[in-house]
């Protein structure tokens, strides 16, 4: 028989675990996302990478506030209190548009009973919307209040509506916001809204927001002259203060060294 093989031994000693220090324990840092980077009890909003569109509006916003601002621009950050805006709303939601499926009915409606030779039933009173449409019941004096979204994007398309309802003498509102105006004729957004008629029960309220229209947007000379914006942000303001406080210090050792001479 042939010999068998004999391995050879590993002569080499086994690694022992060195055991854990505990005065300096171990603490493997976890690098991935959401991990034990982030450092505890600090707010890190000011370090997230927000989507674009939230720095445009952000950045809008600073921007606002540091540049002078035209009357014509300024007047759209004026609006209705949060009350009026929900007895206004109250009433704009009785006169929501129809939607397709409910004019769809109403006319096979009216249609079945035409051919009955019964009468036929009067369209709703309903609200108009849309640039095209309130501009051209503004122009022939139909309607009887107009709301207007104040962050409209851009500005321009209902910049000139404030002067044109002053001018055709037609109550209007700067209301939040657009999409709550949407809400009401069943779009995403809508950038106004006009009451052309309103119903016999409702005349006394619609009397009541047309006072106040008037009272704070129409008749109300300040909206077309104060100007907005202007205002520096924190640290400016310290250095404006500081250097005001170090020229009235001066002034003053001016003042003292001319009264000893």
């Amino acid at each position: 028989m042939a010999p068998k093989k004999g391995g050879k031994k590993n002569d080499k000693p086994k690694a022992t675990k060195s055991q854990a220090d505990p005065l300096f324990p171990a603490r493997p840092r976890a690098t991935g996302i959401g991990g034990a980077i982030r450092p505890q009890g600090r707010d890190l909003s000011r370090f997230v990478k927000w989507p674009k569109y939230i720095r445009i509006q952000r950045q809008r916003a600073v921007l606002y506030q540091r540049l002078k601002v035209p009357p014509s621009v300024n007047q759209f950050t004026n609006v209705i209190t949060k009350n009026e805006a929900m007895t206004v709303f109250t009433l704009l939601n009785k006169y929501r548009p129809e939607t397709k499926e409910a004019r769809k009915q109403r006319i096979q409606e009216s249609a079945a009973d035409a051919a009955e030779g019964k009468g036929s039933s009067k369209s709703p009173n309903v609200m108009t919307y849309g640039l095209k449409e309130v501009t051209a019941a503004i122009e022939e004096k139909e309607a009887e209040l107009v709301c207007i979204a104040c962050d409209v994007d851009p500005l321009e398309l209902v910049m000139w509506m404030p002067a044109l309802c002053r001018k055709m003498d037609v109550p209007f509102m700067i209301v939040k916001d657009k999409a709550r105006l949407g809400a009401l004729v069943h779009t995403k957004t809508a950038a106004c809204v006009a009451l052309t008629s309103v119903g016999a029960g409702d005349a006394g309220q619609l009397n009541i927001l047309k006072d106040l229209a008037r009272e704070k947007f129409n008749n109300n000379a300040n909206l077309t002259r104060k100007w907005g914006g202007g205002i520096m942000g924190l640290k400016t303001q310290a250095k404006l203060d500081k250097r005001a406080k170090a020229m009235a210090l001066e002034e003053a050792k001016k003042l003292a060294s001319l009264g000893r001479a």
